[in-house]
């Protein structure tokens, strides 16, 4: 193989320069080629110049020029010279001759009105013609584009119609080309035709252009935005985009000014679509008022705003309109993919309308919301509260009556609601649905979401040359669905060049590069809504490697001449010159070209093929060149009598060594003299035996073979791979497809009567190496590795010129060549790769021949890099013996994971760091423990992985090792700031932190007293000291005080604990009157309260005959009562129960006598009493207290007001009213008022009034509410004093 292929560079030395000319004149282009003999092709515009009167080619050896005669403004356009794989383009710039005459002004003005008229390309009602001036310049053609004409951007009044034209060359087009129409990126007009769009189109034979026409009939504001027109052939594409504007129609006198409120609806049957043309077409009057009309301006403008300042973050947990609501109309596409919509239809209608409250319906109380939005597969409920629980209703999804068909719609009235279930969700329920009820309807439009599309397959890296084509390929979940390719970031998208290609097939999306070039490395993202994947693609400059390159031949006349070379690229083809003439194939002459070998055949050689040969591939700058020598074989007279002569010499070779590569044909051709004719002995010299290949008439006697070895054996072989053809005046020895058992020295022994002569032979045969060992992997780091490797046992019988390394993912098949040039040297560092993918490698032997078969795969290796230091490495505690550390996890960890940590340490003014802890730890702190006291000591820590270590987090200054002494601080909770309420028999625990060094003496009194350690559970720690009771009872209610000391220095706090139990029953209670069906009752509240306030009492009552209790007033406060609609003739018993915190009495206080209830006498006359008169003006029993809370927890503000008849109660906030403010929550229970704080912040401090007003009078009462922030005073354990302002205004 020769040495490894330089740079390409240009065939050109001298290069044809851009040139302007005036029209009419002689333009001539020049250039000179590296060498002489290389074909040379002219090019305009992309196609081929052939020779003609307008263009003169000429070449003169390495020189070539092109000659345009009269250049007229059609020859300006761009030209190219090419010569193998070097193209150079250059232009021909034409200029209009200088113009003597002056137009008149008659046809000026028409030019100017052509110049502002519209693009040709849209068409209108009225048309104008231009007189021509002169002939119009013709543009120059791209050589990719189809287009002759393009859409032209167009403007259009609502109502109005326009047609946008494109014209396509048909002249070059084997059959009609197919078009399509777009709005915006995804939609196809193709099935929107109707109403408002129809497509055209018609072939205009005499000019050979197709022409195709999209006209819109009736515009309307939603019509307006981006379209594109795609035309495709067989092996090309354009696209041209276009935007449509829409402006509102002018107001004139006779405007209806009832159009601009009409009613909005989707008209029934079909399916409604996302498209512009189906969000407006078929509204009637169906109840909603669309104000789009009137404020097109103001949505334009805000739109046009908006357009700059669109933002695409989103949220995955919010609701997806409100999103729609606020972004801006370039953002919905985005936004529609990220959430998976499938359909935008209604989108703009939804959100352009103004909102506007709707006359109260008579026969709904409660309408269907506007929208609704379910998963695809779930079930959803629509649901409507009508005025009439007795009233049908009708269900129509697009128009159409929905009918019970089997579970898929369940029909449910409960009460005044109807409910319509639907049931396993799809694509085909993502429609509009309307609700019924005679004359009236609720309308609604329910978007149904697709779930996220999932990446089954991931791209896979691929590395190819410049120039070729690039396939990447994923498989997603879902077949159809939309995906988003990037590259580095940016998002693809289809350009004029048409650079990029996106297709698919069933689940499988593909991105095609059609011709790759340098820009195109980078890394390629594919993005659905449920996940990504990203490959690396690296291009390479296009090189070709010469592994066998043709050599000079010496034949004889009739024999057969080949010429063979082998080169690295299988699909290159070239061409085979003689002489510099290209060679014609014919009967006699073959060319072959098979895989990477190209051949030339010459049969039956004469004196005339002796010339120069060259092969040149096709694209590259390379000539492989050799000679064919004719050999001329002369007859001399030759004695009767001449001993016999190897004539070795002739061939033209060394007679010693001949090299053979493994699989060639060797053909040996020895001319022999001697008469008479000699016997041909061949002679492998092997070391134990030889092998004798002979050839003659007649049998061989023993002494003609004295000088053999005695195991050798005579062989006549005619026939076989090994074998000996014998000629007049030659023999030939051939071996077919040589084997590495076929080297070796051979003699050749020619013996006659007149004498011998022998000659030796040494045939070597060359392979390809063998493949190497399996390389070793090392130095594994974040994205890169060492790989090292062996040179192979045997290299081929050449020297290894090099290696190439190759690698691959381990789930993969694809395996990446990662050099273009030899390795020399037997290590490589590999990088860019991806950390936490499983890689494998593989290594290639490159000789003189070839290409070795890869080696086996190395052991797979993930590359991981070591984590980041850890970070917020502090000194926590320090004691007389240890050091307390804490740190946090490094910001970096990577895919290999973390392992633990090693902490080590260091004396001040010494390089030698311990261990701190016996192996690693998995947490972030650590206790170092049995230092000596005042040792001055430095601490790193790193972390592990299976990378190895980390950089070490190193605490700057020295840590003495010393207690030091810190001022004692109690640390209260919160719910222990206020009074600690338990009920007897429950625990109480008690957790109170508090810090000081060194350890604080920690003393509880309770009262004043020492506690009695029987009754009550201390336990002491570094950090905090608990109380423990098992079972509280009443007496261990009480004050308890901790109090802190370190030396003299202290810090106390106090705590309330209230101990609670059940009441006892009331005291006292008696029987006061009876009459009519009433009965009064008196009693004494209970001379046990169980620690607690009485919150109120229950009364009960029975029968004296069946003796069961029936509740009559349940947390009545006062200590009388009256018990009315008592049942004539019966006697009755009453009871009491009080209440506290604890709840009832356990007991109850009953009477001792029953109420007996008199049976009403015909002569009976109750006595006259005298009206009393109950009415009292409002009082407060309770008043309000001043309080302070902490911001951000509800509180409430309570008091106790009593008078008859019941007072009306408001409440105020520094005198201004409360009743209006959804943050305030008043109650009124049993004369009990009170007023609840949401979430109370300091703008709520002030001072609050409740204020009771009946017919006999009103009442006042005030308080202080402060608010204070999260942060407060800990030592301020007293309440603030109280300020009551009470007055009663008769």
């Amino acid at each position: 193989m020769p040495e490894p292929v330089k740079k390409t560079v240009s065939a050109f030395t001298k290069k044809p320069k851009t040139t302007e000319l005036t029209a009419g004149s002689t333009a001539v282009f020049e250039a000179e080629t590296e060498k002489a003999g290389i074909k040379v092709k002219w090019q305009r515009a992309g196609t081929e110049i052939t020779e003609s009167e307008k263009y003169v080619i000429k070449a003169e050896g390495n020189k070539h020029s092109l000659t345009i005669n009269n250049v007229g403004k059609d020859d300006d356009v761009t030209y190219a010279v090419i010569a193998g794989s070097s193209k150079v383009k250059f232009e021909l710039k034409v200029k209009e001759p200088e113009k003597t005459e002056i137009a008149p002004p008659a046809q000026a003005a028409p030019a100017q009105a052509a110049l502002e008229s519209p693009a040709p390309s849209i068409e209108s009602s009225q048309s104008i013609e231009v007189p021509s001036v002169g002939p119009p310049p013709e543009e120059p053609q791209d050589p990719i584009g189809l287009f002759v004409t393009r859409p032209q951007d167009g403007e259009v009044t609502v109502g109005g119609s326009i047609t946008f034209t494109a014209k396509v060359a048909g002249e070059s087009l084997l059959k009609k080309p197919s078009v399509k129409w777009f709005k915006g990126k995804w939609m196809d007009l193709a099935s929107k035709v109707g109403k408002h769009l129809q497509l055209h189109d018609n072939y205009d034979r005499n000019n050979k252009v197709y022409i195709f026409e999209m006209e819109i009939i009736e515009a309307k504001m939603t019509f307006a935005g981006g379209y594109r027109c795609e035309v495709s052939s067989k092996d090309k594409f354009d696209s041209s985009n276009f935007n449509l504007t829409v402006n509102e129609a002018p107001i004139t006198g006779d405007l209806d000014i009832r159009s601009a409120f009409r009613r909005t609806s989707l008209a029934g049957g079909g399916r409604r679509m996302t498209s512009a043309f189906l969000s407006t077409e078929g509204l009637e009057e169906t109840g909603e008022l669309n104000f789009s009309a009137l404020l097109k301006k103001r949505d334009s403008f805000l739109r046009s705003v908006n357009r700059g300042e669109a933002k695409t973050e989103s949220q995955p947990d919010v609701d997806v309109w409100e999103i729609l609501r606020k972004a801006p109309p370039s953002e919905y596409e985005k936004i529609a993919f990220q959430y998976g919509i499938t359909d935008l239809r209604g989108m703009l209608k939804r959100l352009k309308r103004i909102k506007k409250e709707e006359k109260k319906s008579t026969a709904f109380l409660k309408k269907l919301d506007p929208a609704y939005q379910v998963d695809k597969g779930q079930k959803i409920k629509l649901m409507v509260e009508v005025a009439n629980p007795d009233a049908d209703v009708k269900w129509l999804k697009n128009g159409q009556e929905i009918q019970v068909s089997g579970s898929k719609y369940i029909f449910e009235a409960v009460g005044n609601k109807r409910i319509l279930t639907i049931n396993h969700c799809s694509l085909a329920d993502d429609a509009a649905y309307e609700c019924v009820v005679g004359e009236e309807k609720s309308f609604t439009e329910l978007f149904v979401k697709e779930p996220p599309i999932l990446i089954t397959h991931p791209l896979e890296d691929q590395m190819v040359m410049v120039g070729e084509r690039v396939e990447f390929e994923c498989e997603v979940s879902e077949e159809g669905a939309t995906v988003k390719w990037e590259k580095d970031g940016i998002e693809l998208t289809r350009e004029e060049t048409f650079k990029y290609r996106f297709k698919k097939d069933g689940k499988k999306q593909y991105l095609i590069i059609n011709e790759s070039t340098k820009e195109d490395s980078g890394h390629y993202t594919v993005k659905t809504n449920g996940g990504q994947s990203v490959a690396e693609l690296i291009v390479q400059e296009k090189k070709l490697e010469v592994y066998q390159s043709i050599a000079d031949l010496t034949v004889k006349a009739r024999d057969q001449a080949v010429f063979k070379c082998e080169v690295s690229d299988e699909n290159v083809k070239g061409i085979w010159l003689k002489n510099g003439k290209e060679v014609v194939p014919d009967e006699r002459i073959k060319i072959s070209h098979i895989g990477r070998i190209h051949k030339l055949t010459i049969e039956d050689v004469t004196p005339g093929d002796e010339a120069d040969y060259s092969f040149i591939p096709k694209g590259f700058a390379y000539n492989l060149s050799a000679k064919l020598q004719f050999l001329e074989v002369k007859i001399d007279f030759v004695p009767r009598e001449e001993p016999p002569k190897i004539h070795l010499d002739c061939l033209g070779q060394s007679p010693d060594t001949i090299v053979v590569v493994a699989g060639n044909k060797l053909r040996l051709d020895v001319p022999i003299s001697g008469d008479p004719t000699p016997t041909v002995i061949w002679q492998k010299v092997n070391k134990k035996s030889d092998l004798v290949l002979s050839h003659d008439d007649s049998m061989i006697s023993s002494e003609n073979s004295s000088d053999l070895n005695t195991d050798s054996k005579l062989l006549f072989e005619s026939e076989g791979r090994v074998r000996v053809e014998m000629h007049e005046d030659h023999c030939v020895f051939i071996i077919e497809g040589a084997e590495k058992e076929d080297e070796g020295v051979y003699r050749v022994i020619v013996k006659n009567p007149v004498g011998e002569d022998k000659a030796d032979i040494t045939v070597k045969v060359i392979d390809v190496p063998d493949p190497p060992e399996a390389p070793k992997i090392s130095n594994i780091g974040e994205d890169y590795c060492t790989v090292q490797w062996q040179p192979p046992k045997y290299d081929g019988g050449q020297p290894v010129l090099g290696y190439i390394l190759e690698r691959k993912k381990k789930k993969s098949f694809r395996w990446m060549r990662l050099n273009f040039d030899l390795l020399k040297e037997l290590s490589y560092e590999a990088k860019r790769m991806i950390e936490g993918v499983v890689y494998e490698m593989r290594i290639y032997a490159v000789n003189s021949i070839g290409m070795s078969r890869p080696s086996s795969a190395s052991q797979p290796f993930m590359p991981i890099a070591p984590p980041s230091e850890p970070t917020h490495f502090t000194v926590e505690d320090v004691s007389d013996s240890t050091v307390a550390l804490k740190w946090r996890p490094p910001e970096r960890i990577g895919a290999g994971g973390l392992d633990g940590y090693i902490v080590e340490y260091c004396k001040d003014g010494s390089t030698e760091w311990i261990p701190a802890l016996p192996g690693l730890t998995e947490r972030t702190t650590a206790l170092i423990k049995d230092l000596v006291t005042g040792d001055k000591l430095h601490f790193r820590v790193k972390a592990i992985n299976l990378a190895g270590e980390s950089g070490a987090a190193i605490i700057k200054d020295p840590v003495t090792v010393q207690e030091i002494l810190q001022r004692p601080k109690i640390w209260l909770p919160r719910h222990l700031r206020q009074t600690l309420v338990k009920k007897v028999g429950e625990t109480i625990n008690i957790v109170i932190p508090f810090q000081g060094k060194p350890r604080p003496k920690v003393t509880w009194m309770k009262d004043g007293q020492t506690l009695d350690s029987k009754d009550v559970g201390i336990r002491n720690s570094n950090t905090d000291t608990i109380l423990f009771i098992r079972k509280a009872e009443l007496h261990q209610s009480g004050a308890y005080e901790v109090t802190l000391q370190i030396e003299n220095m202290t810090d106390k706090v106090v705590i309330t604990i209230q101990i609670i139990d059940k009441p006892g029953p009331p005291q006292s209670i008696k029987l006061v009157d009876v009459w009519g069906f009433n009965a009064a009752l008196e009693w004494k509240p209970p001379q046990d309260d169980g620690n607690a306030q009485i919150l109120g009492y229950t009364v009960q009552k029975a029968d004296k005959k069946a003796m069961e209790w029936y509740t009559v007033f349940d947390h009545y406060r006062r200590t009388n009562c009256i018990v009315s609609d008592l049942i004539m003739g019966n006697e009755y018993f009453f009871r009491v129960f009080s209440e506290n915190l604890c709840g009832l009495s356990e007991t109850a206080a009953t009477t001792k006598n029953p109420a007996y209830i008199q049976k009403t006498g015909t002569t009976y006359k109750p006595p006259s009493y005298k009206e009393h008169d109950f009415s009292e003006p409002p009082k407060f029993t309770y008043p309000l207290v001043n309080r302070s809370v902490i911001a951000g927890y509800n509180t409430t503000l309570s008091c106790a007001v009593r008078g008859i008849p019941k007072p009306k109660i408001f409440w105020y906030k520094n005198k201004m009213d409360l009743s209006g403010d959804a943050k305030y929550r008043m109650f009124s229970k049993q004369g009990v008022l009170t007023l609840e704080i949401r979430k109370p912040t300091p703008f709520d401090s002030g001072f609050y009034t409740c204020k009771a007003v009946n017919e006999c009078g009103e009442a006042e009462i005030e308080c202080r509410l402060d608010v204070r922030g999260n942060q407060m005073n800990l030592t301020d354990n007293i309440n603030s004093a109280t300020k009551k302002r009470t007055s009663v205004k008769l």
